[in-house]
């Protein structure tokens, strides 16, 4: 189980993670491109995961981790259960979505064998 808290702290740690209001959610943005959000009352978090990335994240357990309905889904957004993931999974979550959207140079700080 992670907190609200843990969530907000991962997320924030990625240089140059920004947080701000979206919708009636929290999200963390990098270069102004949302990679998360954090939904305080259903205490879930949304990531944002290329295709290939979303079918194997939700193949390890699709009660944990699963897409968005809909269009959303399909460009990769995927929900996380906060209060059934574990910790190490969401922080390589967390890493993988905001490796999608960051500048390859700053990617490249998390994952350097994509860059």
């Amino acid at each position: 189980m992670v907190s609200l808290a843990g969530f907000r702290e991962m997320a924030s740690s990625f240089e140059q993670a920004e947080t701000s209001p979206h919708f009636e959610k929290e999200s963390f943005r990098v270069k102004k491109k949302i990679f998360a959000t954090l939904d305080l009352t259903r205490h879930r978090g949304t990531v944002r995961l290329s295709g290939v990335d979303q079918s194997v994240f939700c193949a390890i357990d699709p009660a944990i981790i699963y897409p968005v309905e809909g269009g959303w889904g399909r460009q990769g957004w995927t929900h996380v259960e906060l209060k059934k993931v574990k910790k190490d999974l969401l922080l390589d979550l967390l890493t993988t979505a905001y490796c999608t959207v960051a500048p390859p140079k700053l990617a490249a700080k998390y994952r350097p064998e994509q860059s």
